[in-house]
């Protein structure tokens, strides 16, 4: 299928999740035409970004919160609480592309973007090739989970999973499930499986730290700059849990209460029958479930060479430091839901003066 034809446009915004929507909105609101001046890609098959693909059992009461997309207040009501996240966040994200004309290519799969002809991109797509004078990379890290590689982890016997993977905690009844990963959707899965499973064990890298009371603007800025360090150096970006600590909540205390969230430190090698510790210590197992988080998912842009010996894409403020053209949003310190809507904007603005230097050079 050749959708596109080699069309020229502006801009090509690559993926819909709360970034891609955010970085839309602005280029519409600063005059840019959908469909004429600028496309939006989305390899989902619908809307809500990552949303859509999160487990049933995670109720939209169980979400830390929903930071709203720019110009639209999500229409929340007190009986969404008990439904599923996905659900609830997918119809927001599908209301706001029709009430802001966000005409979406779905389901899209962009293979690579490459160096074009006259100074363009050529962005290789499933539905066909485009030609850009800009591009707004917004995808996210939900198709690449990340397991790390522990010696006889191919030898294991029972089942290994990951997040992106997991399906709710009644496919853990009865069983020894050991949960990998000190962010919050490892301590959600614990919670979840402990009260079917024969047995829970989490393990982590590090103690986890747990946070009471709000989370604020100060801790919120603390957290943005450790990673916007990490991306400014050329290295991936790294998780940020270490800075916002794991948010206690009445289920969180109950669990502590109760031991299912007693940790232990990180095993040294799995075994056929579960896990081990260099220390003679040994659990068996029928799951290893890892919640060990993502990382982004740029591999599209490896043909542009972005990358920084250090392994990450150089970012200031949303722009590729190697290629003026590429801009990431999402990525890094903007990857969060208030963050994305920021960084939209600020791609937004860093395209137009590009367009239009580009423009007035012409001209000249």
């Amino acid at each position: 299928m050749d959708e596109f034809g080699g069309r020229v446009v502006d801009v090509v915004v690559i993926g819909a999740g709360q970034a891609g929507l955010s970085s839309a909105y602005h280029l519409r609101r600063t005059g840019f035409v959908p469909e004429r001046d600028f496309v939006v890609l989305d390899h989902a098959p619908g809307p809500g970004g990552a949303w859509q693909f999160r487990w049933p059992s995670l109720t939209f009461g169980k979400v830390h919160g929903l930071h709203a997309l720019p110009g639209m207040e999500p229409a929340v009501g007190d009986g969404d609480a008990a439904l599923p996240a996905s659900r609830v966040v997918s119809g927001y994200f599908a209301d706001y592309e029709r009430r802001f004309g966000v005409p979406v290519h779905r389901p899209v799969d962009v293979s690579a973007v490459r160096e074009g002809a006259g100074g363009l991109l050529t962005v290789e797509t499933s539905a066909g090739d485009l030609a850009t004078r800009a591009l707004i990379n917004a995808t996210g890290t939900w198709d690449r989970p990340f397991v790390p590689h522990y010696p006889g982890q191919e030898t294991f016997r029972g089942r290994q999973l990951h997040t992106a993977g997991y399906a709710g905690p009644g496919e853990f009844a009865g069983l020894r499930v050991v949960v990998v990963g000190g962010g919050a959707s490892g301590t959600q899965h614990l919670m979840e499986i402990a009260p079917l499973a024969a047995e829970t064990t989490w393990v982590t890298r590090r103690p986890p730290v747990f946070r009471e009371g709000p989370f604020g603007p100060d801790e919120g800025r603390a957290a943005v700059a450790l990673v916007e360090q990490r991306v400014r150096r050329g290295l991936p970006p790294g998780s940020v849990v270490s800075v916002t600590g794991l948010p206690v909540n009445d289920d969180v205390r109950r669990a502590l209460d109760s031991g299912v969230l007693d940790r232990e430190p990180m095993f040294d090698r799995v075994t056929p029958t579960g896990v081990a510790w260099d220390d003679g210590r040994s659990l068996d197992a029928d799951v290893i479930l890892w919640a060990t988080g993502f990382r982004p998912a740029v591999g599209h842009l490896a043909p542009l060479g972005l990358r920084e010996p250090g392994g990450g894409i150089r970012v200031e403020r949303t722009r590729a430091v190697r290629d003026e053209r590429v801009h990431l949003v999402g990525y890094g310190p903007s990857a969060s839901t208030i963050g994305a809507n920021r960084a939209g904007r600020e791609a937004v603005r860093d395209v137009r003066a590009l367009l239009a230097e580009r423009a007035a050079e012409l001209v000249a």
